[in-house]
């Protein structure tokens, strides 16, 4: 048999997070291995018990999910870190994609979004919560339509991978050491392709990626 998925959850509130709990020791190929109601101690069992996903709360005492994501990356941890929240804000989600977050899922969305999630971030690929996706294109469409003209061109191939394994959330160590390229390739290579769509941030990476469908390839 599989070995199971190992989740921490990090949420204050202690109803919500048996009832996760619940519903996560009920599936069969993944376990709580621990609980937290505090940042600060989302960061220390993170390191400490190393598990597949933390579930992380934003709002929480002592340090929030925002803060312990940024201080989790910030020690060079590469755990999977999905973030539950009830903020639709897509400035929480342009944070949270910047301090190095795999997923963002709203907790007023159903239980099997969440499980879905989970197992989407565990196998290393971005998860965004459908309900948020027309919000965060914005005018990202008509923008880059209008800017087709000033471009240079369609993407490459290899320029696309790039920009895809950037949307997922690595850096361009590890994707250089997934394509067999250096790091300065894969830099040029996200280069060109930004300049060809226009585009100026990783915010806008996770945009294009949801226009190509590929948030949700598993």
């Amino acid at each position: 048999m599989a070995e199971k998925l190992k989740i921490l959850l990090a949420e204050d509130h202690q109803t919500v997070r048996e009832g996760i709990k619940l519903l996560v020791n009920a599936q069969p190929d993944m376990e709580v291995v621990g609980e937290v109601g505090d940042g600060e101690a989302a960061v220390k069992e993170a390191e400490r018990l190393k598990p597949d996903v933390v579930v992380m709360d934003i709002t929480m005492p002592n340090l929030n999910g925002l803060r312990a994501t940024r201080k989790l990356r910030g020690n060079g941890s590469d755990v999977k870190i999905l973030t539950l929240t009830r903020h639709t804000d897509d400035g929480y989600l342009k944070q949270l994609i910047a301090a190095g977050a795999n997923g963002y899922v709203l907790k007023q969305s159903a239980p099997t979004e969440l499980i879905n999630a989970i197992r989407t971030v565990a196998a290393g690929n971005a998860y965004l919560d459908p309900s948020l996706t027309r919000k965060v294109m914005g005018g990202y469409v008509s923008r880059a339509d209008s800017q087709r003209g000033e471009n240079k061109g369609e993407i490459t191939d290899r320029e696309a991978e790039v920009l895809r394994l950037i949307s997922f959330g690595y850096s361009n160590k590890e994707i250089g050491t997934q394509l067999d390229l250096s790091v300065k390739t894969i830099e040029a290579h996200k280069a060109n392709a930004m300049r060809k769509l226009g585009i100026t941030s990783r915010i806008d990476i996770v945009k294009y990626a949801i226009l190509r469908d590929w948030l949700h390839d598993n």
